[in-house]
């Protein structure tokens, strides 16, 4: 029904920025929420981002005043804007989408972010 496809990811510097894109395939009238996931090597996956379709956006503790969520409707293309990059966000991060208000239900394979110090 959705797919997801990430892109965007590489290797920075601390103190650098990167930008990764979600594009959206399929039941894209349906949206309630999008987000942003990550993982890290020996740790659980967690939430980085989301962006409601009334436009509110939350943001972890550890990424708040440094990412931003935002979305290009006309495009089907969520977007993770990533500044001051720290090596502790090191990780695959993964986009998400939430149809229906029951749950994140459809994942994009995840695109590697390195972060060297």
């Amino acid at each position: 029904q959705v797919q997801l496809v990430e892109s965007g990811g590489g290797l920075v510097q601390a103190g650098g920025s990167l930008s990764l894109s979600c594009a959206v395939f399929g039941r894209t009238s349906e949206r309630f929420r999008m987000g942003w996931f990550r993982q890290a090597p020996g740790k659980e996956r967690e939430i980085v981002a989301s962006l409601w379709n009334s436009g509110l956006t939350s943001y972890s503790d550890s990424v708040k005043g440094r990412f931003t969520i935002s979305r290009d409707n006309a495009k089907n293309i969520v977007y993770l804007q990533m500044n001051s990059l720290k090596p502790e966000d090191t990780a695959v991060y993964y986009c998400a989408a939430d149809l229906w208000g029951r749950g994140y239900e459809y994942w994009g394979q995840g695109t590697q972010v390195t972060v060297s110090s």
